[in-house]
């Protein structure tokens, strides 16, 4: 696997820029829209749950669960721009990702930030 398949963050043909700052040098806030989020819940697959038990015993790293995260990620980003793009932002404040476990049968990843409408100076 190539570090594509380990990365993650906005494609840089993306209309909607997202930052984990409050502010973009050279840019004012127009208008504050409110939080926006995007939320995905994957379950686990027992094969890979197999897998990394057994991989555990050896230690190391995690390849099949680690590429499934950066999977999540993304598509929690994807929605993410989404909804800021649909509520009509340019832009979204201090992304941030918060990743907790559902009902003990999969994990729920949400990216979440502030979308705002932002100008050049």
């Amino acid at each position: 696997m190539g570090i594509e398949e380990y990365g993650g963050g906005q494609s840089s043909k993306s209309d909607i820029l997202i930052v984990t700052t409050n502010d973009v040098p050279g840019h004012r806030v127009d208008q504050v829209i409110g939080e926006v989020f995007g939320l995905t819940v994957r379950s686990r697959h027992l094969g890979s749950q197999i897998g990394a038990g057994l991989k555990s015993l050896v230690g190391g790293e995690l390849r099949g669960l680690t590429k499934t995260l950066v999977e999540t990620r993304n598509q929690a980003m994807e929605r993410l721009t989404e909804q800021a793009r649909a509520r009509g932002a340019n832009a979204v404040l201090a992304m941030r990702f918060d990743v907790t476990e559902a009902a003990d049968v999969g994990t729920e990843v949400c990216a979440y930030g502030t979308a705002v409408v932002i100008s050049s100076l």
